[in-house]
């Protein structure tokens, strides 16, 4: 028997948005707009009649602001939440507060007129949408979209048939390489304050908006002995300092001579994701071989799954998240189904197994 749709609550005081969220939404046979709702009255009365499986949220909204009723919701009703917003780099220290006040994910409002980006954000949106109701309700799974989804073969070449022989011989540095995606902002903030100062050089792949990962690493670097950034094309990975991808562009592991080096570059979504995990770990695979370390955290959908196999095959060490602490065990599951993870870890001892996993 057919499983009932997602039912989604849309709150957004734009009228014009709301009926393109519920038209994007719709499209998909597993997902229903139950209401729609101008501000956080009008949503709570839709609450009271009928609790819904996930809730888009405006941030600046008349009347209560989009924070407030997400603290007043996790506090009396808790039911998951993406955070819509036209995201701005002014507001983008906002999303990150709604993410510590308990949303699940964060998504940008389609930018009606602009076909390519409107054609993305649709699958983007569905999506994340689908992975909020999976992270709240456990057995109620996601079925993917019908449109075809490109590999990492669309950015970088498969590995060759050894895929380590472009990587260096074994050195005294190593370089980790890490992919999350719906949980991940707080599961990495977790995992990177545990670490000290001296930690290897770390490039991180976070599945967010453009703008908002410059936020999410500057907030990273205040509470860490790490340096945290958001990558530019060119950056150095070096010990005590970690790297997070920019959003809305590929980030790959590159190598000139000894040094470890990352590229930021454009191009189609990857597994529906730009940045995505599968071109980070493919180009690690490639250029560092045994010197690298590859980690899969919480999220949903098999992005990384594939490059964390190649990152295996080509010498390096693998860790995956366990299911107890993630917040979706899509991504963990997915790789380990595939043979690509040499160690299962809760999310509070990835800090201690990435330092045991790189002593030289």
């Amino acid at each position: 028997m057919a499983r009932p749709p997602i039912r989604v609550l849309v709150i957004d005081d734009s009228a014009s948005v709301r009926q393109t969220m519920k038209a994007i939404l719709e499209e998909d046979p597993d997902l229903q707009v139950v209401a729609t709702a101008a501000d956080p009255f009008a949503a709570a009365r839709h609450i009271q009649n009928q609790v819904p499986d996930v809730i888009t949220l405006d941030v600046e909204m008349p009347r209560m602001d989009g924070i407030t009723f997400l603290r007043k919701l996790m506090q009396q009703c808790p039911i998951p939440v993406v955070m819509c917003s036209s995201l701005t780099e002014a507001g983008s220290d906002t999303l990150l507060e709604a993410m510590q006040a308990g949303a699940v994910d964060v998504i940008l409002k389609p930018r009606i007129g602009v076909a390519d980006h409107l054609a993305e954000s649709r699958m983007m949106v569905r999506d994340t949408v689908k992975a909020a109701a999976r992270a709240r309700v456990r057995q109620q799974s996601a079925r993917e979209l019908a449109q075809p989804r490109l590999t990492a073969d669309a950015v970088l070449p498969p590995p060759l048939r050894n895929p380590g022989t472009r990587a260096m011989s074994r050195t005294t540095e190593m370089v980790v390489c890490i992919g999350a995606s719906t949980g991940g902002t707080e599961a990495l903030r977790e995992m990177l304050v545990a670490l000290p100062a001296n930690a290897p050089g770390i490039v991180i792949v976070q599945h967010m908006p453009e703008h908002f990962t410059r936020a999410f690493a500057a907030r990273l670097d205040s509470l860490c002995e790490v340096s945290v950034k958001e990558a530019e094309d060119g950056d150095t990975v070096m010990r005590g300092h970690v790297l997070i991808a920019p959003g809305g562009r590929h980030t790959l592991l590159d190598r000139q001579g000894a040094r470890y080096c990352v590229s930021v570059r454009d191009g189609p979504l990857v597994s529906r994701h730009r940045p995505s995990v599968d071109v980070l770990f493919r180009s690690a695979a490639r250029c560092a071989g045994s010197n690298a370390l590859g980690i899969i955290m919480t999220g949903m959908g098999d992005d990384g799954a594939r490059g964390l196999l190649e990152m295996k095959q080509a010498g390096a060490r693998t860790i995956a998240q366990d299911e107890a602490t993630s917040v979706v065990f899509g991504m963990p599951k997915e790789a380990i189904a595939r043979g690509a993870v040499d160690r299962v870890a809760p999310l509070g001892a990835i800090a201690q197994s990435l330092m045991q996993e790189t002593a030289r």
